[in-house]
């Protein structure tokens, strides 16, 4: 079974940065396509970025594009969200998540889930 804990979350005001990392454990992390989600309060759980095991095939949503970053370091079993020009609209708590092969871009397709980390934007 895969562990995965997030951290790096915290408030900061619109046009500020953070980095967001997601530290796993429990399995064979290099193996996975790992993936970036958020939850608004309110709202359903949304995709925001996924990577393949090999750090390729890197899907964004649209909402993120140009100012959110996905990376993975394999060796250190770890995943990075570089999120730049934060809007209040970011607000969210962020999940990590590893998939064996589902829908990149689904909640459904995800096999382990982290606790989350919250983000707060202010205007």
């Amino acid at each position: 079974q895969v562990h995965l804990e997030e951290s790096g979350g915290g408030s900061v005001q619109a046009g500020g940065s953070l980095r967001l990392s997601c530290a796993g454990s429990g399995g064979t992390f290099r193996s996975y396509r790992m993936g970036w989600f958020r939850q608004a309060p309110g709202k359903e759980r949304e995709f925001v970025a996924s990577i393949s095991w090999s750090g390729g095939g890197i899907y964004y949503a649209d909402s993120v594009k140009g100012r959110f970053t996905v990376s993975r370091d394999n060796d250190k079993n770890t995943l990075y969200l570089q999120m730049d020009s934060l809007k209040p609209a970011d607000t969210a708590v962020y999940y990590c998540a590893s998939s064996s092969g589902g829908d990149y871009d689904s909640v459904y397709g995800m096999d382990y889930w982290g606790r989350g980390t919250l983000v707060t934007v202010s205007s």
